[in-house]
Formats: C-alpha cells, sequence, structure tokens
C-alpha cells in the first residue's frame, strides 16, 4: 500500500448502487480491503459519499457525526411502504389544493430540534435485529423517536404531476446525523393529511465536503485519487498546530493542555467565564511541525487527550 493511498476518497455516488457497492468499488481500485464509508446513501440517492483509505478509516466515525445537505423531492398525495420511491403504495389522499402557504407552516414544525421517528425500513437496530429485516420478516418493530435537528428545511419549487392529484416540492434540507430525510417526506404528509414520500435525494454535503470535491465512480477508474490524511482532517475538523515535543508526547498517547477559552468580547477581553464543554464527537485536529496529522484530539479536565492516534499506525 502506497501512502498515496491513504487518505478520503469523495465519491458521486450514482443511483442504483448501495454505500457497501461503493465500498467495494474503492476497494478494487485502491487494492486495499481497509476501507469503509461515512454515512450511509440508500441506493436510490445518488450525491457524496465520503470513503476513507487504510488510515483515514479512522477518521469516518467522527465524519458520519458531521452535518449533512440534501437537495430532495417529496410527493404529497401518496404514502408508501419504504417513505420512499422504492416502496410499495400504502395510502393518501389528493394533494392538488395543498397551497405553498400550507406546505411552509407544516415545515415549520419539522425544523429546528425535532423528535424523529426513523423508518421502519432502515437499518435501526432493535434488540440486536435490523429494523429492515423485521420489517420483511412480517414483524415491523414500533420504533422510538430520536432527537434530531433540522438546520433549514426551505422549499424551492413546488409542481403539480399532471393527472393524478400529486404535488411533487422540491427542498434543500441541511440536518444533524442521524436524520432521515424519507421520515421528513412521511411526516410532511402526514401533517397535510396527504401522506408523502422521497421520490429523488441528492447529498451535496458531509461536513466540509461538497459536490465540487466528488468524483464519479469513472472517474476515478481512469484517475484513482484520494485526499491526503492531513488535508482530509484540516478540512473536517478544527486545527491544532504542534510543538515538536507536543508531537512527540502526543505519538505516545499523552496528553497535553488544553488551549484556552479566547476572550469573550461581551466581557470586556476576558476569558469567558465558563470554557464550552468537551465534545468527542466533535474533536480537534492535532499537525507536527512539519504538516503530518498526529491525532485527533478531545478536551477533558483542562487536558486535551488523543482520541486516535495515526503516528505509526
Amino acid at each position: 500500500m502506497t501512502s498515496g493511498n491513504d487518505g478520503l476518497v469523495i465519491v458521486d455516488k450514482p443511483g442504483g448502487l448501495t454505500s457497501h457497492d461503493v465500498v467495494a468499488r474503492i476497494r478494487r481500485l485502491a487494492g486495499t480491503r481497509k476501507v469503509g464509508h461515512a454515512g450511509t446513501l440508500d441506493p436510490m440517492a445518488t450525491g457524496v459519499l465520503v470513503v476513507g483509505v487504510e488510515r483515514a478509516t479512522r477518521l469516518l466515525g467522527y465524519l458520519t457525526l458531521t452535518e449533512k445537505q440534501y437537495d430532495a423531492t417529496i410527493r404529497l398525495g401518496q404514502s408508501t411502504s419504504t417513505d420512499d420511491a422504492e416502496g410499495e403504495i400504502t395510502g393518501g389522499a389528493p394533494a392538488a389544493g395543498v397551497s405553498a402557504e400550507a406546505v411552509s407552516a407544516a415545515i415549520v414544525n419539522l425544523t429546528g430540534e425535532i423528535q424523529q421517528v426513523p423508518p421502519v425500513v432502515s437499518a435501526i437496530k432493535v434488540d440486536g435485529q435490523r429494523a429492515y429485516k423485521l420489517t420483511r420478516a412480517g414483524a415491523a418493530p414500533e420504533l422510538k423517536p430520536r432527537p434530531v435537528t433540522v438546520y433549514e428545511f426551505t422549499v424551492t419549487a413546488i409542481r403539480p404531476v399532471p393527472g393524478d392529484g400529486l404535488l411533487d416540492v422540491d427542498a434543500t434540507v441541511r440536518c444533524s446525523s442521524g436524520t432521515y430525510i424519507r421520515a421528513l417526506a412521511r411526516d410532511l404528509g402526514a401533517a397535510l393529511g396527504t401522506g408523502g414520500h422521497l421520490t429523488a435525494l441528492r447529498r451535496t454535503r458531509v461536513g466540509g465536503y461538497g459536490l465540487a470535491a466528488a468524483r464519479t465512480l469513472d472517474q476515478l477508474a481512469e484517475r484513482f485519487e484520494v485526499v491526503p490524511l492531513a488535508q482530509a482532517a484540516a478540512a473536517a475538523f478544527p486545527r491544532r498546530d504542534l510543538s515538536a515535543d507536543e508531537a512527540r508526547r502526543l505519538a505516545h498517547g499523552g496528553r497535553l493542555t488544553a488551549i484556552p477559552a479566547p476572550p469573550d468580547p461581551d466581557r470586556g477581553g476576558q476569558l469567558a467565564a465558563v470554557s464550552p464543554p468537551p465534545d468527542p464527537d466533535h474533536p480537534t485536529a492535532a499537525f507536527a511541525p512539519d504538516g503530518s496529522l498526529v491525532a485527533l484530539l478531545t478536551e477533558q479536565s483542562g487536558q486535551a487527550r488523543p482520541l486516535v492516534v495515526f503516528v505509526g499506525s
């Protein structure tokens, strides 16, 4: 394995392939089995799929937790068994008379910090079993709502579907990890009394990586390139530059003094009275003087401790 293949691949996933299918393709192109992805896309969905190769697979658990953005089309007037176009129609009511104002009003309640019930056809585990497997076996589980955050849910167009009493709503959604866009489509249709499901989904961004950085599988087959490990971490996480001594200490699992909180302009430039709590889900990337990635750090009790060490791994 060469160092040139040690990093992230930002794939523009085509429709019809699973995320696992994409990983299998990248394994062949990279010549290694040590490949994974950050955040599953359903087969119907297209767009940004972040794939890690070799040591970069150790970044994926943290990249999965980052904010994501999508372009979606929601069809009002029909509900389906999977909450998207791949399922069977299970009900619905004519949506042709639904106004733009009614759609906007319903979206207000699906924006911000909300409790969302995942689709029954999903990878959520219930008593050790995947929900979609239980559902397909005829024992659909009753899933509990989970907290998610929808930072933005903006309608970009509303289009009638000729002759069917259906209405297509195009929207941009920016949300936290764990948010199901299919569930937003389902819940929007339920709020409007028409039923609803997702007919198209394109992920346009995962954390710091957008479509501009993504390459199709055909492009990667012609010229396989990765975002090098250090560059990948710098784009995704806050940065801390280390001295040579600090880099050596971290490389052996040692701890560093946490970076002091920045001055608070509302307190006359004094330090903030209370530092923000440590967040291991959103770590800091620590770099050696030569620019190489040493570790991902989290702060705890006034110290920065390594979550993942990359030097020598």
